[in-house]
C-alpha cells in the first residue's frame, strides 16, 4: 500500500486538474471518494483513467439532503478536494467555514485556473488562457507564428493538478503538529508561472530573450531541437553540454567546419540548415541505432501508440494495462511503500449503498435517500 495509506479524500468530481489530483492521490494509497453530480449517474469508462483508484457516489448537492451527506463524509476526512467556480461551495452551504467548523482538522484543496480572489477570479477559462496570463505560452513557438496551443499539462496538470497534490501533502504534514486543517487556493497562473521559474531567472539575468525561437531552449539552437527523418518520423537532440556536442558531431559526421563554435548564436539557423539534411538522409530507426543510450542526448519522438513499447519504458513498466486499457502506471516510485492501482475506474454512483452505510445508515435512511433523488 501507498504512503497514504489511511487517509481519506473526499473528492468534489469534475474534469481535467482535480481529478488528476485525486488519482495522484489514489495512487499513493490514500482512500478517494469521488462525489458525482447527480446527472453523471450510471456514466463511466475503464478509458476514465483518472478515475481509478477511486470510489463513487453520485449526490444532489443543491438538496440539503444531499448537502448532508457531503457533511457526514467531511465528519472522518482528511481532504475535500474542488475545482469549481469561487463561490459554487459557498452557495451550496459547503464553503471552508462550514466544513471546517465540522471537521477543524480538513484539508480543503480549492483548484481554479484564476484563483479564489482577483480580477478575472469569477471568469470563464482554460488551460490556454492561464498560461497566457502567467508568461508560458508567449515564450513558446516559432517567432514567426503565433505561439502554437500547447496540450494542457503545463496548466491544468503541471501548474494544477500536480501543484495541488503538493500542497495537500504539505498541509497534511503540517497539520500533524497543528491539529489544524486549512484552505488550499491552487490557481494554475499561478502553477504556471512557478514551472517558469528557470525562464524568469535567465530573463531577470540577462540570459532570455523576449523574442520566441531566439534562445537556447525554445528551439534556436540547432543542438537542442526536434528533426524530421527521411521516413517522416522525428527525432529529439538535446547535446548542450560540449562533451556531448562532440559526440553529436562525431556520431552524425558532422564538420568540425560547418558546425564548429556551438555556442555562437549567429551560426545557429545556418547550422540548423544543414543538419536539418543531414537528419533527412537517414530513418528514425537508423539514428536509433546509432545514438540511443549514447551521451548524444537523444531519443526518438515517439506517439502514443508507440511509447508504452520502448524497451525503456517496458523494463520500467512506465505503462500498465488495467481492464484492457494501457495507461501510465503511478508515479513516483517508492521502495518500501509501493504505489498500487486500489480499483478500477468507477461507474458514477457506482459505491453509492457502500459509501451511504459506512456512513452508519440503515437501510430504511438509504433507501429513503435513493427514492428523494438526493443520491442515486
Amino acid at each position: 500500500m501507498g504512503p497514504l495509506k489511511d487517509i481519506k479524500v473526499i473528492e468534489m468530481a469534475g474534469i481535467g486538474p482535480a481529478p488528476f489530483c485525486g488519482m495522484i492521490l489514489a495512487d499513493m494509497g490514500a482512500e478517494v471518494i469521488s462525489v458525482e453530480r447527480i446527472t453523471a449517474a450510471g456514466r463511466g469508462s475503464s478509458a476514465d483513467i483518472a478515475s481509478r483508484g477511486k470510489k463513487s457516489i453520485a449526490v444532489d448537492i443543491r438538496k440539503p439532503e444531499g448537502q448532508d451527506i457531503i457533511k457526514k463524509l467531511v465528519e472522518s476526512a482528511d481532504v475535500l478536494i474542488e475545482g469549481f467556480r469561487p463561490g459554487v461551495m459557498e452557495k451550496n452551504n459547503l464553503g471552508p467555514d462550514e466544513l471546517l467548523n465540522i471537521n477543524p482538522k480538513l484539508i480543503f484543496g480549492r483548484m481554479t485556473g484564476w484563483g479564489q480572489n482577483g480580477p478575472l477570479a469569477n471568469a470563464a477559462g482554460h488551460d490556454i488562457n492561464y498560461i497566457a496570463l502567467s508568461g508560458v505560452l508567449g515564450a513558446i513557438g516559432k517567432k514567426d507564428t503565433p505561439p502554437p496551443p500547447p496540450l494542457n499539462l503545463i496548466g491544468d496538470f503541471g501548474g494544477g493538478g500536480m501543484l495541488l497534490a503538493l500542497g495537500i501533502v504539505s498541509a497534511l504534514l503540517e497539520t500533524k503538529n497543528s491539529g489544524k486543517g486549512q484552505v488550499i487556493d491552487a490557481a494554475m497562473t499561478d502553477g504556471s508561472s512557478l514551472l517558469m521559474t528557470m525562464m524568469y531567472s535567465m530573463h531577470q539575468s540577462g540570459f532570455w530573450n523576449l523574442e520566441r525561437q531566439t534562445n537556447l531552449l525554445d528551439g534556436a539552437a540547432h543542438f537542442y531541437d526536434t528533426y524530421e527523418c527521411i521516413d517522416g518520423k522525428y527525432i529529439s537532440i538535446g547535446s548542450i553540454e560540449p562533451q556531448f556536442y562532440s559526440l553529436l558531431c562525431e556520431i552524425a559526421e558532422l564538420s568540425e567546419e560547418d558546425f564548429g563554435d556551438q555556442m555562437k548564436r549567429d551560426t545557429w539557423a545556418d547550422k540548423k540548415k544543414l543538419i536539418r539534411d543531414v537528419f533527412l538522409t537517414k530513418t528514425r530507426d537508423d539514428w536509433c541505432s546509432l545514438m540511443e543510450g549514447t551521451d548524444v542526448c537523444f531519443a526518438p519522438v515517439l506517439d502514443m501508440s508507440e511509447a508504452p513499447n520502448h524497451p525503456h519504458n517496458v523494463a520500467r513498466q512506465t505503462f500498465i494495462e488495467l481492464e484492457g486499457v494501457t495507461q501510465p502506471a503511478p508515479a513516483p516510485r517508492f521502495d518500501r511503500t509501493e504505489n498500487e492501482i486500489q480499483l478500477p475506474p468507477a461507474i458514477a454512483g457506482e459505491h453509492s449503498k457502500e459509501i451511504l452505510e459506512t456512513l452508519g445508515m440503515n437501510q430504511n435512511e438509504v433507501d429513503d435517500l435513493l427514492a428523494s433523488g438526493s443520491v442515486v
